[in-house]
């Protein structure tokens, strides 16, 4: 029998044909088992890709995203109650199919698909009994800043083609519905008091005024039109013009109006004074979800708040000691603005920050094998962010490589505004977003090549986010924070991840106002008033994300405590570090549970 028939056969639940009772018996009983678990296996992957291919189709965008092109002209109207029907029907299915063939006798990567694909679909089905429908726009999720992106020829829709100009077309022709949809549901949302914050409605309505114009020439959704590649005749040029013009000025504008007059006019004067999930009905589950979904344990909102405080606590102390190191008299406050003022700590040019990192990479390249015995065969390189967007990108970004390996893997560092990119930040930051941060964990992902799409493609904030922040603390055995001022960068920094889950929590299962959260993050760091009510909104509009980032780190220095108790003299920090990384982003319950597989393995 093939493989393929072995599969299919498989995956019908049946017997080959061929294979009598007798013949059967005859094989060892162990033997047996062993052909039956990798039968089992075979029929799960079959499954998870039927499953990927099933969920690209009816989520278009996200195959657009993943640089599949098979649906690049249909866009469902993702915020219908039909289309939640279907995605739940959907879920609901493919869980129970998966469950039907249960975890008996999978091990290793097979096990760890079985546990994040049953976890992650029971979490997608609770969630929905929560109303977010019913608050479908925000400064920070703009459903109208979305399509804009995507339409206007710098996003994931390709405009390389003649096709893929009609398949934009196609699909925008769609986005009114959507739009008309977002505005019945927030009637809803205004009827059962499931309402945005005013200070968040407010920042939507000047992004709604960037995006409106008069004519369609001067809307981004005209740049595909600017920007026709080479080789597109005069006459596709002619139709596809004319055809833009039609859907941006008579379909697009039309709608992005209603949306603008609908906000301003009807929802604004019934958006809420209160800042937190707590204060919408039902606020106080909704929130703990949001807080198990995001770091992906059973931690509640309250445990979050106490941790946070308690590592705010300890990291103060921690700086204060390098305040002592280094003579510094004067309060934590004091000490932050010296940091952020003193010219001792700026680089003189983009070339010399760039020449820093570089220096970083040698420097740390050197201890790498101390601590790693698994690391990506793909390589990495170090570049300045590219001008065009240097003014609002992050300090510093991680792109991962191309699967086909024409990309290496990049480390951007921000040279934009240069007196704010400080010596002290540098070490910290490069660990993070380079190595041994993010491209160890997402390059070694993607060369992941057998696991499930759901899976090489997926992955966990919790995790990803957290396996950054553990690497910054391995900063001393790498030969770096050797100066107490780097030595700070790196406490800076976990102190601002620290202060998330206080904020955070406060935010929604507290009471606290925005105002509040403004006050103790200035209380508390070295942030401008600027940054923390740009921080303080991004809690407000999507609770519970922050929580994931230090949740994680701390997850993965607990386990590896419990193995250095565990193993003793036999405990190997690059045998651990192999072990958290080989499987890919995984939800930290199911990294507890294979990692707790792994002591006992090793103690033998």
């Amino acid at each position: 029998m093939t493989v393929a028939l072995a599969i299919a056969v498989a995956m019908a639940g049946l017997a080959p044909a061929s294979a009598s009772a007798a013949q059967t018996a005859l094989v060892p009983a162990t033997a047996a088992a062993s052909a039956s678990d990798s039968a089992k296996a075979a029929r799960l992957d079959a499954l998870y890709e039927q499953y990927w291919e099933q969920m690209l189709e009816l989520n278009p965008l996200a195959a657009t995203f993943q640089g599949d092109p098979r649906y690049n002209d249909r866009l469902p109207n993702i915020l219908s109650e039909d289309y939640r029907r279907q995605s739940h029907d959907f879920t609901a299915r493919w869980l129970k199919t998966v469950e039907d063939v249960g975890p008996e006798g999978l091990q290793g990567q097979d096990l760890l698909s079985y546990q994040i694909f049953v976890r992650d679909a029971k979490m997608e089905l609770e969630g929905e009994r929560f109303p977010a429908w019913q608050q479908p726009i925000n400064q920070f999720y703009n459903l109208a800043s979305t399509v804009v992106q995507l339409g206007s020829g710098t996003g994931a829709q390709p405009f390389r083609t003649v096709q893929d100009y009609d398949d934009w077309n196609k699909r925008a022709s769609r986005i009114p519905a959507i739009f008309d949809q977002a505005i019945a549901n927030m009637k809803i949302g205004v009827r059962n008091g499931v309402v945005q914050p005013r200070a968040l409605m407010e920042k939507v309505v000047p992004q709604l005024d960037a995006l409106i114009k008069d004519e369609p020439e001067d809307t981004l959704f005209w740049g595909p039109i600017k920007n026709f590649p080479e080789g597109f005749s005069e006459a596709d040029k002619q139709r596809l013009s004319a055809e833009y013009a039609a859907l941006i000025g008579e379909r697009l504008m039309p709608a992005y109006r209603e949306l603008r007059a609908y906000i301003v006019d009807e929802y604004m004067p019934h958006t809420r004074a209160s800042s937190g999930m707590d204060a919408l009905p039902g606020g106080e589950a909704w929130y703990a979800y949001r807080a198990r979904n995001s770091t992906t344990t059973g931690l509640s909102p309250a445990r979050i708040h106490q941790i946070g405080l308690d590592e705010v606590a300890r990291i103060h102390g921690e700086i204060r000691k390098v305040m002592a190191e280094v003579g510094f008299e004067g309060s934590l406050q004091d000490f932050f603005k010296f940091m952020q003022s003193d010219p001792r700590f700026s680089f003189d040019s983009e070339e010399a920050l760039l020449a820093y990192y570089r220096g970083l990479e040698a420097k740390i390249d050197r201890k790498v094998p101390e601590l790693f015995s698994l690391t990506p065969k793909a390589p990495f390189e170090i570049r300045p962010v590219e001008a065009f967007r240097a003014q609002s990108a992050a300090g510093g970004s991680y792109m991962r490589p191309s699967q086909d390996g024409s990309r290496p893997g990049i480390f951007y560092v921000n040279t934009y505004d240069l007196p704010t990119r400080k010596t002290w930040d540098a070490e910290d930051l490069y660990l993070h977003e380079a190595i041994p941060g993010h491209h160890f964990q997402l390059a070694l992902q993607q060369e992941l090549t057998g696991l499930p799409k759901f899976r090489r493609f997926g992955g966990e904030t919790a995790f990803s986010e957290g396996w950054g922040l553990y690497a910054e603390s391995l900063g001393k055995d790498l030969g770096v924070y050797t100066d107490p001022y780097n030595h700070f960068g790196y406490l800076q920094n976990e102190l601002w991840r620290a202060i998330r889950l206080v904020v955070d929590t406060g935010l929604h299962s507290k009471g606290w106002t925005r105002e509040q959260v403004i006050a103790y993050m200035l209380e508390n760091s070295a942030e401008s008033e600027t940054q923390a009510t740009a921080e303080a909104e991004r809690y407000m509009a999507i609770p519970g994300q922050a929580l994931a980032y230090k949740i994680g780190e701390l997850k993965i220095k607990e386990l590896r405590a419990r193995a250095e108790e565990a193993l003793g003299e036999d405990f190997d920090i690059r045998a651990f570090h192999a072990e958290v990384l080989k499987d890919g982003s995984v939800p930290l319950d199911v990294l507890e549970g294979k990692i707790d597989r792994w002591i006992a393995a090793r103690r033998g």
